[in-house]
């Protein structure tokens, strides 16, 4: 069975197109016929003509005829249909096969530079947490602060989890309570919680981290969001690991949207806002650690304000000093003034 390529196709598309109509219109192009003997410009696109069967010699008149191509088109497309398909099947074979490799290299001290390795830019750093997270077996432990994450990077965390969810993998995410705030963090929840997935807020301020069958975890680097390190060494692993668990029993479940829980999630977050202005922390700083942004944080300011009935931030810390107020009264506890 001959093979056409891209060449073929491009002539096909011009000449040879332009031939076959000459051929249907004229009845029949002759054996002779200058422009399709010798070196005629024709000749190549002639040539294709004949081994595609779209044209055959009638040899008692010695006059090419055109053939209905819609008889010959299978012939010609149907084998690279099953070629495609063929090589689909064998490259996903072959995409399995160094898949293993690649776990088996990746889990091997050779790939290590230490227990600590650092990984810079955001493509290297997305393309390490994809294959690793690919390659979890049992479990993913992620904290996400300032959970108002794009709808791209919420996508494509969505696509990364779910598979790894869709194959048993356990997955435990604690998120800010600013996350519940947002359309996209909702939704990509709502997918992950149906799938197994446990999801809580905090009110305080964490580190990003993801630990993965609590043999890696990554974390930010000092370099700021375009490094990563990885960490490989047990002891370091399961301090991350305690801190984690800790962390996440004072957690809200994300999913408990009743109004006594939304109560208590804002009072936490008034709380917060509350030791962030007495402990005297710029704005900017205090929406970060509160994973808000500083417009929302200056309402929280104005709601404070209008609380205690302040004019300025001094005047709001005065009174709130003169009643003792902290920031850490027990839940239920009043700020009566």
């Amino acid at each position: 069975m001959p093979h056409y390529g891209p060449e073929d196709r491009a002539v096909f598309e011009t000449r040879a197109t332009e031939l076959f109509e000459v051929v249907v219109t004229s009845g029949g192009i002759k054996d002779d016929d200058p422009r399709i003997t010798g070196d005629a410009e024709s000749k190549a696109a002639f040539d294709l003509l004949v081994r595609l069967n779209l044209v055959t010699l009638d040899r008692a008149e010695d006059l090419w005829h055109a053939v209905d191509p819609s008889t010959v088109q299978a012939q010609v497309v149907t084998p690279m249909g099953t070629r495609g398909a063929e090589l689909l099947t064998e490259s996903g074979q072959w995409a399995r096969a160094f898949s293993g490799l690649a776990q088996t290299w990746r889990r091997s001290g050779h790939t290590d530079r230490g227990p600590l390795t650092e990984i810079r830019g955001p493509d290297a750093i997305g393309a390490f947490l994809v294959a690793s997270v690919a390659d979890a077996e049992e479990e993913l432990l992620t904290a996400q602060p300032q959970g108002l994450r794009d709808g791209a990077t919420i996508d494509e965390a969505a696509r990364r989890d779910k598979a790894a969810l869709e194959r048993g993998v356990r997955m435990r995410t604690l998120y800010q309570h600013s996350a519940r705030r947002s359309t996209t963090t909702h939704k990509y929840v709502a997918l992950v919680t149906e799938l197994g997935a446990e999801v809580r807020t905090l009110d305080e301020f964490f580190n990003r981290i993801i630990i993965i069958d609590r043999r890696i975890a990554v974390i930010p680097g000092a370099g700021g969001p375009a490094t990563a390190m990885v960490i490989r060494e047990p002891n370091l692993l399961a301090y991350l690991v305690d801190m984690f668990e800790r962390t996440w029993e004072r957690g809200r479940p994300f999913t408990n949207r009743g109004s006594a829980d939304q109560r208590d999630i804002a009072l936490e977050q008034r709380q917060m806002t509350i030791r962030m202005l007495i402990e005297g922390h710029a704005d900017p700083a205090s929406a970060k650690r509160l994973g808000v942004s500083p417009r929302t944080y200056a309402g929280y300011i104005a709601d404070l304000k209008d609380e205690y009935e302040a004019e300025t931030r001094f005047q709001l810390g005065y009174t709130m000093g003169r009643l003792g107020i902290s920031g850490n009264e027990p839940k239920g506890g009043g700020s009566e003034s």
